[in-house]
């Protein structure tokens, strides 16, 4: 089946298709991947019922419904989410970039520092805040009725005493919060509004809420630079994610709105991926 598995995804142009035929099967199996090949290794056979149930998954997969949309889970950092239809799924990527705010939440001394994550779509960003500096005080917004729901069940999830979720307009989002916060962080809708997503999965699944940010795709950008300056006291850190061609758009865009030292950073991949800057 493992075999099987495999080539009928490589057909259907998954691009880690022994990956995600492990992932799959392990779902109806309740096994993990290393167990899964090992069990295949050994030719192990599978129960019919486990059979079909595998093969309708693949069929879902090779239609390119995100893996993550049919296991209802998506790892972030230490964390593993719920998500589905109407939330953005957590990449990879993003897990560096939450890195830049863990780090600036850790290196304060205040014992109770402040963080905003504003558009937190399923959480991940938040959460994992909240999760790996637990003296600090994390705040979350998001204004998706279709993500909401997500968010909620993730924080319920997670338990973190210190994560604080909003549902509202990250514009003019927790005004009792001016000049207190030491990070703010986002992930906002950043493509170009005629840019079309190559990979199915992102262009046929992921809300057009959380990918498009207007004609040049800063539309968004532009709101949390403004919440940001209004958040954030001085010296307060912003960490924003982006598209890898937008990062001379945006420090250009920080520093007429008067950020310090804007600076972008590469992912693992080189491709640059976010940029950070210091309130005035």
């Amino acid at each position: 089946m493992r075999a099987h598995a495999a080539r009928e995804l490589t057909l259907a142009g998954i691009a880690d298709a022994e990956v995600d035929a492990d992932l799959l099967i392990g779902h109806v199996l309740g096994l993990s991947r290393g167990r899964v090949q090992a069990l295949a290794i050994i030719g192990t056979p599978l129960a019919d019922t486990d059979a079909v149930a595998i093969r309708e998954l693949l069929r879902r997969r090779a239609l390119r419904e995100p893996l993550q949309h049919i296991t209802g889970r998506a790892p972030f950092r230490s964390l593993e989410l719920q998500v589905g239809p109407g939330v953005f799924v957590p990449r990879p990527e993003t897990e560096q970039v939450a890195q830049f705010a863990i780090d600036a939440l850790r290196s304060l001394p205040d014992p109770e520092p402040i963080g905003v994550d504003l558009g937190t779509g399923s959480g991940a960003i938040a959460l994992a805040l909240a999760v790996e500096v637990p003296n600090a005080r994390i705040w979350a917004v998001e204004n998706s009725p279709e993500a909401f729901p997500w968010t909620t069940r993730n924080f319920s999830q997670v338990g973190a005493a210190n994560a604080t979720l909003v549902f509202g307009d990250l514009a003019d989002a927790l005004p009792e919060l001016d000049g207190t916060v030491a990070v703010v962080i986002s992930n906002p809708p950043y493509i170009p509004a005629d840019a079309i997503p190559r990979d199915p999965e992102v262009r046929l699944f992921d809300p057009a809420h959380a990918l498009y940010g207007g004609a040049d795709g800063l539309d968004v950008v532009r709101h949390v630079s403004r919440t940001a300056l209004r958040l954030l006291r001085p010296g307060g850190v912003l960490v924003i994610e982006h598209g890898e061609l937008q990062g001379a758009e945006i420090r250009a865009l920080l520093a007429q709105d008067g950020w310090r030292a804007p600076a972008t950073h590469r992912d693992y991949t080189t491709r640059d991926r976010a940029t950070t800057a210091l309130a005035p």
